[in-house]
């Protein structure tokens, strides 16, 4: 029998919202973004409330299951329920939309593909043995699988892209650019980092540095940054363009394991002048051990890769190892911080 409102909780009652309860359903939430990003119904309520059936048929879909998965999503915030039963979009739910500022629909089909959910599967045999549960599934390393798969390369290029817009942004308004020089961004993506740094200060330029496959798909070719960035191809455990006046590396070593790192790191050191400087962005967790929201990041690194989130001394102790000094550590509004070294 099902109890009030005020009741309260049984923690052994599979059906009553517990903490355990909620995590253990998490994957049929999931399965319902993914559901609904895939067949792009974000979009289908960019003009307001529809009806199931409306939404169904003009999607070619099941009505009823349609509807008993919007009715899932609503109940946590995506989508709502009017008295005739059409749904519209929350504001959350409007970011699962193609054609907007923000869009995350990119990020969610890359957090719910296979390579994540069957990643997450094995973590029950790495607390055995130790292994990357993505190598354990795939037989090769993540980043080598998406080498040689350029559908799912292009989905994490995407996703990533789509992820980090709005902490580009972030992190550009949170750090004070030198308003001349070269900004050298490592890894940096497609670029839109250094687009926002750009964008910010008119004399400043820049070089983007990334696989060239990578590379070739950039976001800066835009107006405000015109003629002021070059793009370059290259492996960033062996070179990196020299005669930066600020390297950048954004979310890379969390990546990697600290050997890793220290090569990354060691081929900037090399390409930096004593006194550049290097500004990582990446989460910090907190020394102490206490909750953050990078906590639930470094799973993802466990599932998928050999790095990990990280917390300030072990940062500090990464520079200093490969040639650098750490000068502070700046917090943005995001979840990322900004850890500022100088080359020695």
């Amino acid at each position: 029998m099902a109890t009030s409102p005020d009741s309260p909780i049984d923690p052994t009652d599979p059906f009553n919202p517990s903490p355990l309860n909620r995590l253990l359903f998490g994957q049929v939430y999931s399965a319902a973004v993914r559901a609904v990003a895939v067949h792009r119904i974000a979009d289908q309520l960019a003009d307001g409330p529809r009806t199931v059936e409306d939404l169904a048929a003009s999607a070619a879909l099941h009505a009823d299951s349609l509807r008993r998965v919007l009715r899932l999503l609503a109940m946590h915030g995506l989508f709502s329920q009017d008295e005739k039963g059409a749904f519209a979009l929350t504001d959350s739910g409007a970011a699962l939309r193609t054609d907007v500022p923000g869009s995350q629909h990119a990020a969610a089909m890359l957090i719910t593909d296979e390579m994540f959910s069957r990643s997450a599967a094995g973590i029950q045999d790495t607390l055995r043995t130790g292994k990357t549960p993505f190598e354990a599934a795939y037989g090769v390393p993540f980043f080598t699988h998406l080498a040689g798969s350029p559908a799912e390369g292009e989905l994490f290029d995407a996703g990533m892209a789509s992820m980090s817009g709005r902490v580009d942004e972030l992190v550009a308004e949170s750090y004070a650019f030198p308003g001349s020089g070269t900004v050298v961004d490592v890894a940096g993506g497609r670029g839109g980092l250094l687009r926002a740094v750009l964008s910010r200060e008119p004399a400043l330029t820049g070089v983007l540095f990334d696989q060239p496959n990578t590379v070739s798909d950039h976001l800066l070719d835009t107006e405000e940054v015109r003629g002021r960035w070059s793009v370059a191809g290259g492996d960033f455990f062996s070179e990196v363009p020299a005669g930066g006046d600020l390297y950048l590396l954004k979310h890379i070593l969390h990546d990697w394991n600290d050997e890793d790192c220290l090569r990354i790191l060691g081929a900037i050191r090399r390409a930096a002048a004593p006194g550049k400087r290097l500004l990582v962005v990446d989460a910090v967790l907190p020394d102490n051990g206490d909750a953050h929201p990078a906590v639930e990041l470094d799973i993802i690194m466990l599932m998928l890769v050999k790095g990990r989130e990280r917390t300030a001394t072990e940062f500090e102790n990464l520079l200093t190892r490969s040639g650098f000094k750490l000068n502070r550590i700046l917090p943005t509004p995001s979840l990322p911080s900004i850890i500022e070294a100088e080359a020695v």
